[in-house]
């Protein structure tokens, strides 16, 4: 199945199984924002489920100015509003960084919604390591503008091995992070409303059977931070991989796709 659909200004796509009981899992990407981020998992998730997918708001098919004040809750509510455009009354979410802070928000404000939630090296609070990555990360956009911004994504997102590995890969990637490119004031804002996230004192009340998934050599994201969730969610399981960096569904997508697939399998 493909539908496409439109609320409030955003985008979103349904593809996957057409059985009447299918269930339905929604998608959300990291700072990027962009759908595509999850391609290395569509083909295992949409052989069972309707699978929403969609481009963050100010990024992408959803590109446009964002306001000052936007936040991680804004973008929550983004979620909701399209479930209610598809007709879709509860679902799966699985978020990666601030997607995942996106998941955190969605289980605290609409409970109801969500059966079970997936997060992929995230956090509930940023931790000082976190915060001077992004420091760095803001001074080379202020700087040298996207080209800059776009040639660094990758030493935060994959190991070094695998970087050494996949030149071509990573130069098309960085082609398309420039001809892509959110703008600098939406980038700024968004960035602005992942520093400002803070549940680290409402992990207990997340009712949703919980994965909790992090990579040991992540360089943007300490794995202890997904440490802390698992232990402060109630139905936390906790997964962490050897190797990967931050993009491990990306890096190795046989045994994330496993893992994930085991534990919705679960529901």
């Amino acid at each position: 199945m493909s539908a496409n659909g439109k609320h409030d200004g955003v985008r979103y796509e349904l593809t996957g199984s057409t059985q009447p009981d299918a269930e339905t899992i929604v998608l959300s990407a990291g700072l990027g924002g962009l759908a595509g981020f999850w391609q290395p998992q569509l083909p295992a998730l949409q052989e069972r489920f309707r699978v929403l997918t969609y481009d963050q708001r100010g990024t992408g098919a959803n590109a446009g100015p964002l306001p000052d004040n936007h936040s991680i809750a804004d973008m929550a509510r983004d979620v909701v509003a399209m479930l209610d455009a598809a007709g879709i009354a509860r679902c799966h979410f699985m978020g990666h960084a601030l997607g995942g802070l996106i998941g955190i928000e969605l289980a605290l404000r609409a409970p109801s919604r969500l059966d079970r939630l997936v997060l992929v090296n995230a956090w509930a609070r940023v931790d000082a390591h976190t915060r001077r990555c992004f420091a760095a990360r803001i001074g080379l956009l202020r700087h040298g503008g996207a080209p800059a911004y776009a040639a660094a994504q990758p030493i935060f997102l994959y190991p070094a091995a695998w970087l050494a590995r996949n030149e071509d890969r990573i130069a098309r990637e960085e082609a398309q992070g420039i001809a892509h490119f959110q703008g600098e004031e939406n980038l700024m804002r968004r960035i602005g409303a992942l520093l400002a996230f803070d549940a680290s004192g409402r992990l207990g009340d997340i009712a949703a059977a919980t994965l909790v998934a992090a990579s040991r050599d992540d360089v943007l994201v300490p794995y202890t931070c997904s440490q802390v969730l698992a232990a402060g969610i109630p139905k936390a399981t906790f997964r962490l991989t050897a190797e990967g960096g931050h993009a491990f569904s990306v890096v190795d997508p046989a045994a994330f796709n496993a893992e994930t697939l085991n534990f919705l399998a679960e529901s």
